[in-house]
């Protein structure tokens, strides 16, 4: 497989006809699988909960588009906030282990390159800043 423009315009325009406002394309070969590797195409308007991942770190890498990654404290109070903007030179970011974070999409047809450690475990209530 390659990851081209046309491989991305499919997956945005599956994101845009998406209720979530979202679309991934999981590049691993299972939910086992050592390493979590997807493209996540995101629209404007789409909601990401605040949340972390105590088991692992996870790796952005903005393909196309403008988003910003925002950290929090365990009280709801932002902590940094980044933008991803590929104009600027501004191409990926960091997450750790155990980091409150959320997204917010600011240019349409927004894509990123994410990685994290496996196998794939699902967001619990209490990975959820509520």
């Amino acid at each position: 497989m390659i990851i081209d423009t046309a491989l991305l315009d499919k997956v945005c325009a599956e994101a845009r006809a998406s209720e979530r406002l979202r679309m991934n394309l999981n590049l691993h070969e299972s939910f086992d699988a050592k390493s979590q590797i997807l493209i996540n195409a995101l629209e404007p308007g789409t909601e990401l909960p605040i949340h972390r991942h105590n088991h692992t770190a996870e790796t952005y890498v903005l393909l196309r588009g403008k988003i910003e990654v925002i950290f929090y404290n365990g009280d709801r109070t932002e902590k940094e906030r980044f933008v991803l903007d590929v104009v600027r030179g501004n191409h990926g970011a960091r997450i750790p282990a155990g980091q409150w974070h959320t997204i917010r999409v600011i240019a349409p047809d927004s894509v990123i390159f994410e990685v994290k450690d496996g196998p794939y475990i699902p967001l619990q209530e209490k990975d959820i800043l509520g």
